[in-house]
C-alpha cells in the first residue's frame, strides 16, 4: 500500500505531518494538470492519495471516477492555506 498527498506548490501547510513522518507529498505548479498528475500516481501503484481542497476542485472527473474502486482511495482534505 503507497500513500501520498498532493497539494498545490503555494500551498505550504497542508500535509506537513505527511512530510515529517516521511510520507511523499507532491506539489502541484499547474493546478490544470491536476488529473494528468492523479493518473500518474494511480499508474504508480498510488493506493490512498490525500488532496488538497484546493487541488481537488481541479479534478472532479478523475476524483468521481475513482469514488467507487475498492482499490483506489482518493480522500479530500481541506486546504490548510491561509
Amino acid at each position: 500500500m503507497k500513500i501520498s498527498g498532493l497539494r498545490f506548490k503555494e500551498d505550504k501547510k497542508s500535509f506537513r505531518f505527511f512530510n515529517r513522518i516521511g510520507m511523499e507529498v507532491y506539489e502541484i505548479e499547474d493546478l490544470e494538470k491536476t488529473d494528468e498528475i492523479l493518473l500518474g500516481l494511480i499508474k504508480e501503484n498510488y493506493t490512498t492519495i490525500f488532496v488538497s481542497n484546493e487541488v481537488a476542485g481541479f479534478s472532479e472527473d478523475i476524483i468521481k471516477k475513482y469514488q467507487r474502486n475498492n482499490n483506489i482511495h482518493i480522500i479530500i482534505a481541506p486546504s490548510r492555506r491561509i
